[in-house]
């Protein structure tokens, strides 16, 4: 059982996706976006169709809510990891999409030094730290929206929190250190993708798991479809959540196993004070009837390897 100051997962059938977002946003009761200006990251990794990527309906959702909460500016920023960033946006619908929200789309890939916030390697896995789009440090308020996938490239999944990856610059635009080459031959990959969450401010998460990859990951894999949106203020909750679904639908051996919170990306984000530390401390809220079993065997999953 969740204890009573548990941070909140909100679920709701995926069946319409505007729907969903509005009432996740009701329930979720963030601060008015009146007047502010917001930045918005979406999972455009790669030049793959949902769930490999954002798909359309949902960036419209989000972009349609933060506009109709009276956002001053809303800014999609991105920067793929697989594929030309541009070209990836562009093919994805994300840019067109963008304009007929009132939306700026910023790529990340082509910011100078200036437009980036360097972190220090103190107390991180980092060898030299990294640099994190200003876009997101200065923006009044941040909303991501994730996917639902495993990462066979050694993330072992790929949600909320490794989502923040493609707010980090891929190379050094002064020097040309390649800080995705570090990440992805580091034995402590997954801990470094938690610290960038450190400094990767969230107010809230939406994760779309109208369909996912269970298997595989992060543009291709075993698709699965639990019909379901997932949405927090807590980065680590969700992707608690997250995984809990996967487990439901079986996954692979490196999310299947242990205790959640044990998993190296959610150990430390919890360490850093990101989010919850424990699934006492995580409260899964199903607010249709659709989802109300599926809530029921994660919470079950939750509380098995607590």
């Amino acid at each position: 059982m969740a204890s009573p100051a548990a941070s909140e997962v909100y679920v709701i059938d995926a069946s319409d996706r505007s729907h969903a977002v509005e009432a996740l946003w009701r329930e979720i009761g963030l601060p008015s976006l009146d007047g502010k200006t917001v930045a918005v990251k979406a999972n455009f990794n790669s030049d793959d169709p949902f769930p490999a990527t954002t798909h359309p309906d949902m960036l419209e959702a989000i972009l349609s809510r933060v506009r109709g909460d009276g956002a001053r500016s809303i800014v999609l920023g991105e920067r793929s990891g697989m594929g030309e960033t541009a070209q990836v946006l562009k093919h994805r619908g994300a840019t067109d999409l963008a304009a007929r929200a009132g939306a700026e789309v910023t790529v990340l890939d082509s910011l100078s030094l200036e437009g980036w916030e360097a972190i220090p390697p103190d107390d991180l896995h980092w060898e030299r730290g990294f640099l994190v789009a200003r876009l997101f440090r200065g923006s009044d308020a941040v909303v991501q929206t994730c996917c639902l996938k495993t990462h066979r490239f050694g993330g072992h999944v790929s949600l909320s929190l490794k989502n923040a990856v493609g707010a980090v610059a891929a190379k050094n635009p002064g020097d040309g250190y390649d800080y995705m080459a570090e990440l992805h031959s580091s034995p402590h990959q997954r801990r470094m993708v938690a610290e960038i969450n450190r400094f990767f401010p969230c107010d809230v998460a939406v994760m779309d798991a109208t369909e996912g990859f269970s298997t595989g990951g992060p543009e291709r894999g075993n698709r699965i479809v639990p019909n379901v949106i997932l949405a927090s203020t807590d980065r680590v909750a969700l992707d608690a959540a997250g995984i809990a679904l996967l487990r439901h639908y079986g996954s692979t051996p490196e999310v299947m196993r242990g205790r959640i919170f044990a998993m190296d990306t959610i150990a430390r984000a919890a360490e850093l004070g990101v989010g919850v530390k424990s699934a006492q401390d995580l409260r899964l809220v199903a607010l249709d009837s659709e989802s109300k079993n599926l809530v029921l065997d994660m919470r079950r999953i939750l509380d098995e390897t607590a």
